[in-house]
């Protein structure tokens, strides 16, 4: 998850530091990941599509907050999401993103049960489920990505999440939690 950031008022991504998002499926991602490289241009460290449910950090351990997120995976059934056309959050926040016409709701089920628990999450922004394509562009940029997208259309199967460290100085997979299964501790 490399250049997901801490939300809102926390400081910059810390060792307590995680995340919790849906992945795309390998085809999905990798059109998904054109399409973003085509906004922010070659090189410029495009994240791999996914949709965050949480960023954020442990409120006590690290350990304890990842235990309760493979809890909320093990007892998590698997959806689907739809993605369909683009919406943005400007001009509040430079964002173009893919909207979930099908599967925001799970998604902030998900988000809720990640919260109660010990992890925090302090958005700058009430948390809205979606996949950002283009952010912080310029506006012409950011005019095109909404227009080219507007279109788009893809569905997937959510049937895990992935749970992300800031351990080494950068985030990583820890570990895919799938739905129903027992995560490593």
């Amino acid at each position: 998850m490399p250049g997901i950031g801490q939300s809102g008022a926390s400081e910059a991504p810390h060792p307590n530091s995680l995340g919790v998002v849906i992945s795309m499926p390998p085809a999905l991602d990798a059109e998904l990941g054109a399409w973003r490289e085509s906004y922010a241009g070659p090189g410029n460290g495009v994240v791999p599509a996914h949709i965050t449910l949480v960023s954020g950090r442990a409120r006590r351990s690290w350990a304890e907050a990842a235990e309760h997120v493979r809890k909320i995976a093990r007892t998590a059934t698997p959806f689907t999401v739809r993605l369909l056309g683009t919406g943005t959050f400007a001009p509040v926040s430079p964002v173009v993103y893919l909207n979930l016409e099908r599967g925001a709701g799970r998604c902030i089920e998900l988000h809720e049960q990640l919260l109660a628990g010990p992890v925090e999450h302090l958005p700058q922004f009430e948390f809205r489920p979606h996949l950002t394509v283009a952010h912080d562009l310029d506006p012409d940029t950011m005019a095109r990505a909404a227009a080219e997208m507007a279109g788009f259309e893809a569905q997937l199967e959510v049937t895990s999440i992935g749970l992300y460290d800031y351990a080494g100085g950068g985030w990583a997979l820890h570990e895919e939690l799938t739905f129903g299964e027992d995560g490593e501790p």
